[in-house]
């Protein structure tokens, strides 16, 4: 599958300490030489935001779009279907990539996804990684790796958008990502393999992630390294 256009797609919700860095390592990965001639365009949803997150995307370059939803699933939807109207292109060329904002993909992250859509994947799910400077690392670890077999290819059971692909003809044939306050990921990625998208789990390329114990969202990843904690 030839992709032509890429769009990263970063909610947010008063991410205004570590928005700039989030979208820094975007930037970056947009860049990767192999990536060629790929239109990229991000878009960071600013949900109910009260801070500069707003000013400091469009600092960087980022489209921004304002929001009052207050719901990753609604604002992740959002930024989507602005980024396609961006890019006005086919949805059989274009790939949808979406990270978080207190997250840092790697300089080769658009790279991975795109070799693998090239591949014939029509999603990737990725991982996530602590830095190991966080005192929660190494605990994060035992229990997020418990699945991971002695040797071959981990086929990981998590979902994360801070680290997630997919075409956009696939998106959108399965209605794209549902209006949810927590777990419209995982939603998104049921839908697409029960409706026989393939589908690809893979740990090869995480995604740097925050160790805050407060987060954006009740229940998600920031609550699971509290209990950790």
């Amino acid at each position: 599958m030839r992709i032509e256009a890429v769009a990263v797609i970063v909610p947010a919700h008063d991410e205004e300490a570590l928005l700039p860095a989030a979208l820094n390592a975007v930037r970056i990965a947009a860049r990767h030489p192999d990536l060629g001639p790929v239109r990229t365009v991000t878009v960071v949803v600013a949900d109910s935001c009260h801070d500069n997150t707003a000013h400091l995307a469009r600092e960087a370059g980022a489209v921004v779009v304002e929001a009052a939803c207050r719901n990753p699933g609604r604002a992740r939807a959002i930024g989507t279907r602005h980024a396609l109207r961006e890019l006005a292109g086919t949805p059989s060329g274009t790939w949808i990539a979406t990270t978080d904002a207190d997250s840092e993909v790697p300089p080769h992250w658009l790279a991975h996804h795109l070799t693998r859509a090239e591949a014939g994947w029509e999603a990737v799910v990725g991982t996530v990684t602590l830095t190991p400077a966080s005192p929660l690392a190494a605990r994060h670890r035992i229990g997020y790796e418990a699945t991971r077999p002695p040797q071959g290819v981990w086929h990981h059971p998590h979902v994360h958008g801070a680290n997630l692909g997919v075409t956009a003809a696939a998106y959108l044939a399965v209605g794209g990502f549902p209006p949810l306050s927590l777990g419209e990921d995982r939603a998104l990625v049921d839908a697409l393999r029960r409706a026989g998208h393939r589908v690809l789990a893979t740990a090869t390329c995480p995604v740097l992630t925050s160790g805050r114990l407060q987060g954006r969202a009740r229940g998600g990843f920031a609550d699971h390294l509290a209990a950790l904690a």
